[in-house]
């Protein structure tokens, strides 16, 4: 029984790369798949990963769920990349299951890229503003509705920036001035520059961290029910 179950995580983990190597997002101008997951493909997922990041967690961060959880979610993404905008709703779902059961805290940090979507830098910066006026719980509200109203692939009209936060109750005038000051320029840029020496090849990327250290990264969209199974088995080890 032993047996079987340690075969579960390395399983999902294949079956998982498998997905998210046949995952691909879209733009007006190109097409480019995500690559596969490097846990999928090479070592036992039980075997901690050399990667650099993620840089310490800090109160600048945007965390869901209790600081003491036994597992660590940090989640890099793009707010213009259609997958990361549904990966947001297994990201929600795990808030639910596991973030109020204090068995997961999730970081949330930016990876916009340039490259597919021009405007997802200054849609990061517009988040950050929304919590500098109502804090973390705004910057949730703010994020959630972004992935909820933008077509994604630079379709979002930057005019909807301060209607939402209009929206979720921010102050409009103080919002706007935030974000037409560039404030949060500087800490976009640490994120993004944070998840491509943590291993980021796409977004949405991902890492689970244990109690023990040990860190576990993944590129691409994985749906609820299959990170369920790798967070489940995390959890038992």
């Amino acid at each position: 029984m032993e047996k079987k179950q340690n075969l579960i995580l390395p399983i999902a983990i294949v079956i998982a790369g498998i997905i998210m190597a046949g995952t691909i997002y879209y733009t007006s101008t190109k097409t480019k798949s995500f690559p596969a997951n490097p846990a999928a493909t090479g070592d036992v997922i039980s075997e901690k990963q050399e990667i650099k990041g993620p840089k310490e967690i800090t109160g600048n961060d945007h965390i869901l769920g209790s600081p003491d959880a036994p597992l660590t979610f940090v989640v890099f993404t793009d707010l213009e990349c259609p997958w990361c905008k549904k990966f947001n709703e297994t990201v929600l779902q795990m808030a639910e299951e596991y973030g109020k059961k204090g068995e997961v805290m999730i970081v949330f940090r930016h990876f916009p890229i340039d490259e597919l979507h021009k405007k997802s830098k200054k849609e990061a910066e517009a988040s950050e503003c929304a919590a500098d006026l109502g804090g973390n719980e705004k910057f949730w509200q703010y994020v959630n509705r972004v992935f909820e109203i933008t077509p994604s692939n630079d379709e979002l009209d930057p005019a909807e920036l301060p209607k939402i936060a209009e929206y979720i109750g921010l102050d409009k005038t103080k919002f706007t001035e935030c974000l037409n000051s560039g404030k949060f320029a500087g800490k976009v840029q640490e994120n993004l520059d944070d998840a491509i020496a943590s291993g980021g090849q796409g977004t949405p990327y991902f890492i689970i961290i244990n109690k023990n250290g040990e860190k576990f990264p993944f590129n691409g969209y994985l749906p609820f029910q299959q990170l369920k199974i790798i967070l489940d088995q995390l959890l038992t080890k």
